[in-house]
């Protein structure tokens, strides 16, 4: 499948999704959705240029480390914590998880079942209306360089569906602090408003010469050998352990409070895909 990559013979898209796939990864479970990449770091221009390399997100660094303040601030965080089994404090860069079923039911929240499940698990309501997803820009700028908490990716939706990103049914979602009744998902400039346009481009920005050359990066970030071990921390890439499922024998731990707590953990919070 890699030697097709290479040679063109399916798409970055596909390509993803297989892999996604062989990681346990399915539609079907909203805790390990699908995960993709951000692939861009132009949400400002009204014109995208796919040939500009500043255009595109460093694929080789994973959210945490988008910028240096950032990525130091991380690393200045995994050096401060000491390991500690069984505690909510042990070292990583991370506690907070880049694909959870909080997060997708967020970004798509416009559309149902994804309604429903994301009010569910809010406790029954709507998030407070800043915190929703309702622009691209913003919570690109959140993910990669604002929110210490914050290192979401994407979903498979942002490169095929453009009804996600518009309020079709008219839920009410609530008016932000500045006035801002929200409603359809604020786009960035080169989209022109339209969803359609939004997803065509982003799409070819995912197939695009810059995103091929590069995309294996992340795959080792997310899928490969820098997702744990000393070539995660090397990358700036290490997450809570609780996030490790399948590196954790849950049945080798006796404390019923501790085994509740890491699966309650996983549940919320998400988990790192299987290694291919």
């Amino acid at each position: 499948c890699f030697l097709s990559l290479q040679k063109r013979e399916i798409s970055n898209f596909d390509y993803l999704m297989y892999l996604n796939t062989l990681a346990g990864r399915s539609y079907n479970d909203y805790m390990q959705y699908p995960v993709f990449p951000w692939v861009l770091a132009d949400y400002h221009s009204e014109t995208l240029n796919l040939t500009d390399p500043h255009t595109f997100r460093d694929l080789s660094k994973p959210m945490g480390a988008q910028t240096v303040e950032r990525k130091n601030k991380f690393i200045q965080r995994f050096k401060e914590v000491e390991k500690s089994e069984g505690d909510l404090s042990a070292q990583c860069h991370y506690c907070t998880h880049y694909s959870s079923a909080i997060i997708v039911a967020s970004y798509l929240v416009r559309m149902e079942p994804f309604t429903q499940t994301f009010c569910s698990l809010q406790g029954g309501s709507f998030d407070v209306a800043d915190r929703m997803f309702h622009s691209v820009k913003s919570t690109w700028e959140s993910a990669s360089r604002d929110n210490m908490s914050d290192v979401r990716e994407l979903t498979p939706e942002f490169f095929y569906l453009p009804e996600f990103l518009t309020n079709a049914n008219h839920f009410e979602l609530g008016c932000m602090q500045d006035g801002t009744v929200l409603g359809d998902v604020q786009l960035p400039p080169w989209a022109d408003g339209d969803p359609h346009k939004f997803i065509l481009l982003h799409r070819q920005a995912l197939e695009s010469d810059y995103v091929s050359a590069h995309l294996h990066r992340w795959i080792d970030l997310i899928f490969g050998h820098k997702q744990h071990g000393s070539a995660a921390v090397e990358a700036v890439n290490t997450y809570h352990p609780y996030f490790y499922g399948d590196k954790m024998d849950l049945n080798n731990i006796k404390d019923p409070l501790i085994k509740s707590t890491i699966l309650g953990f996983i549940s919320n919070f998400g988990q790192i895909p299987k290694q291919v």
